[in-house]
């Protein structure tokens, strides 16, 4: 059975994610969503840039945010 998934596409990063679909349905600027995260504007700005990566603590922060499990 052949795969649908292009095996030389990149895995979406999560700060795309959040960028691109979670900001927008929560109606919140960065700022606000670093808030209510506990972190740096400048932090949640490099992980929407994908400049940075998702740390298993901030897993945590953005799960909880959104009652959701750190995997998702």
């Amino acid at each position: 059975m052949k795969s649908l998934r292009n095996p030389n596409r990149r895995p979406t990063h999560p700060g795309a994610i959040l960028r691109e679909d979670v900001l927008p349905t929560l109606e919140m600027t960065q700022t606000e969503l670093a808030q209510r995260l506990g972190v740096s504007r400048l932090t949640l700005s490099e992980l929407l840039h994908e400049k940075r990566g998702v740390t298993p603590e901030m897993a945590l922060r953005v799960a909880k945010l959104l009652n959701t499990t750190p995997e998702s």
